[in-house]
């Protein structure tokens, strides 16, 4: 029996998680029967289809494989990342995954753009149904659309917990409506229900030769989303999001065996689930389809907050460069609000939508970063249960891989489609990561960092032999054995040194949460070691920190590289420096305090 505490999780896993997969009922099959005849042998095919893709490629891969692969209760493509690299000795095998893992993420914002473009438009087009508005031009539905668009990406500065408590309960009832109008159908055609077995699915595939082949890139389509039961564990836990999709599962499978009832008995229908409704109860329509436009705006909020979530991660993790971040809540600090992310969604969803035109066009576009990401998935899965000796999970997984790769071949199809959108825009992040974290590298070595041995015997001397000013002043630093050049500029060049000075390191763990702070040794007179630790996720208030080890500086120094190169990557580099802002911006240090200290560096 479930009790109040299950409930709650359920509800509100079925807010947060299940927006993207929940909304996928209402193009899915109309999408597939644009390019398939809706006889009554295709419909069972394509719904047995449906229903092992539900099972293999989110039950076992995600609910199942993934999620028993947390770490500190999260999950994500970068923290299984931060599991297998651990097992791995080989240089070769780390710097693979590494990049693996990379194009997992860049695949992930490839999908997302493409998750509020075609939910909103394929929600907006069911105006269509209604008796009087048939005719209503495509141009006025983009209109509608990219107003609903705009209007949610706006909000976003504001946050949503004052409104997030409602996403749970309103997606209940949406996905109560997809059962009970499955169901109301199924009782008119209960031969559908055939359809479970995966014979139908095997029967399709090997009649329908290459164009049923082709046909699993639209039925990838019912699947989009369910990496989200993975990748937002960490937010409400593996027991709530695995009870909740038991009942989701249940009532997209009967959504879905509706919607082939319903064509099996109309095989004109061209708008599939709204015309279901339509014929049932067409009183009840208007309503319905409102509330269908509201579960696409939730599954659209799950995908930006997520966007926000891997930008973050990827800051903090130092392969992204550092972004203005804004707090939405005063009591949940992951509640977080990034402009430059925001704005560039909503351009990015707006050209979709102008570009595109229609929902089953953008369909066109669609699945193929998803399937990319589910392969990576799997690749690193099987590859952590091998190394962990669970060879029965490693197998299975590695099943499921190639279950995976068989869809991402069949999505290969969309390239000519429309394909290329996603993947332009996943090759574009993962380059800009590239550049980003290789361009890191080579900045830290051309700064010629002084070893601490060395830089420790000139402070002592400048120290002892030069005025000092009074007061604490605080430089940051990545770690103490090598000190970066602005802090010896500062000291040993322009003579600037204080009676306090404090080095602050900032630790990131490969654990996803736990912030400690503690002063470590006094390397020398005057001169002591602040460390922070924290997980890759956590989002800290530096300041706050200081402030309660009691550390009242009088001036914090920051380095600040004038990169000069004639290499274009790198010239991209220091753009993309140029533009970020600084370490003490990004932590919203005290302005009044802080200098910036300029190093000329040659790339």
């Amino acid at each position: 029996m479930l009790d109040k505490k299950d409930i709650s999780g359920i509800v509100k896993s079925t807010g947060l998680v299940f927006g993207d997969i929940g909304t996928s009922p209402i193009y899915t099959l109309t999408v597939i029967f644009i390019i398939t005849a809706s006889t009554p042998s295709n419909i069972m095919g394509v719904l047995s289809l449906i229903v092992w893709t539900l099972v293999t490629l989110v039950s076992i891969e995600y609910a199942w494989l993934a999620m028993n692969l947390g770490k500190k209760g999260e999950g994500g493509t970068i923290v299984l990342k931060e599991l297998l690299v651990p097992m791995l000795k080989s240089g070769r095998k780390i710097t693979f995954i590494t990049i693996l893992a990379y194009i997992g993420i860049s695949f992930l914002v490839g999908d997302g753009i493409i998750t509020p473009a075609i939910s909103i438009l394929s929600a907006v087009e069911g105006i269509r149904i209604i008796p009087g508005l048939q005719f209503i031009r495509q141009e006025t539905l983009m209109l509608i659309a990219a107003i609903i668009a705009i209007c949610l990406f706006s909000f976003q500065k504001k946050g949503t917990e004052k409104i997030a408590w409602v996403f749970g309960p309103l997606m209940v009832v949406w996905f109560l409506c997809l059962a009970f109008s499955g169901i109301a159908s199924i009782i008119y055609t209960p031969s559908v229900l055939k359809a479970i077995n995966p014979y139908y699915a095997i029967d399709f595939l090997l009649h329908n030769g290459w164009s049923g082949f082709f046909v699993l890139s639209e039925v990838i389509l019912c699947a989009t989303g369910g990496e989200a039961l993975y990748a937002d564990m960490g937010h409400l836990g593996r027991e709530p999001i695995l009870k909740a999709w038991r009942l989701i599962f249940i009532a997209l499978v009967l959504s879905y065996l509706g919607q082939g009832a319903f064509l099996i008995r109309n095989p004109d229908s061209r708008n599939i689930l709204y015309e279901m409704i339509f014929q049932q109860a067409h009183f009840l329509y208007l309503p319905f389809l409102m509330l269908s436009i509201v579960a696409t705006v939730i599954a659209s909020q799950a995908m930006i907050s997520g966007m926000f979530s891997v930008a973050y991660q990827a800051v903090t993790t130092r392969i992204a460069p550092l972004l203005k971040i804004g707090y939405t809540s005063n009591m949940i600090k992951s509640q977080i609000y990034i402009s430059v992310v925001n704005w560039l969604l909503l351009i990015a969803v707006l050209f979709a939508i102008l570009e595109f035109r229609e929902s089953s066009r953008l369909a066109a576009a669609y699945g193929l970063t998803v399937t990319g990401t589910m392969v990576i998935t799997g690749i690193m899965m099987t590859s952590i249960y091998y190394l962990k000796k669970d060879f029965t999970k490693a197998v299975i997984s590695m099943c499921v891989t190639y279950i995976a790769m068989i869809f991402l071949i069949s999505n290969t199809y969309k390239l000519s489609h429309g394909g290329y959108w996603s993947l332009s825009i996943a090759l574009l992040f993962f380059s800009l990561i590239m550049i980003y974290t290789k361009g890191q590298q080579k900045l830290y070595q051309s700064l010629a960092a002084m070893n601490k041995k060395d830089f420790l015997e000139k402070y002592n001397q400048t120290y002892n032999s030069t005025n000092k000013i009074g007061g604490t002043a605080l430089f940051f630093a990545r770690e103490v054995d090598s000190i970066p050049q602005y802090i010896t500029h500062t000291m040993f060049d322009n003579g600037i040194i204080y009676m306090e000075n404090i080095l602050v390191t900032i630790v990131i763990l490969d654990i996803p949460f736990g912030v400690t702070s503690s002063f470590k040794e006094e390397l020398a007179k005057g001169l002591k070691v602040f460390e922070i630790t924290m997980g890759y996720m956590e989002v800290v208030d530096v300041a706050e920190v200081l402030n309660a080890a009691e550390i009242t500086e009088k001036t914090i120094f920051y380095g600040v590289e004038d990169i000069v190169t004639d290499n274009p990557a790198w010239k991209i580099f220091s753009v993309i420096k140029r533009i970020s802002p600084s370490f003490v911006q990004f932590h919203k240090l005290s302005p009044d305090k802080i200098h910036g200290v300029v190093t000329r560096v040659e790339m």
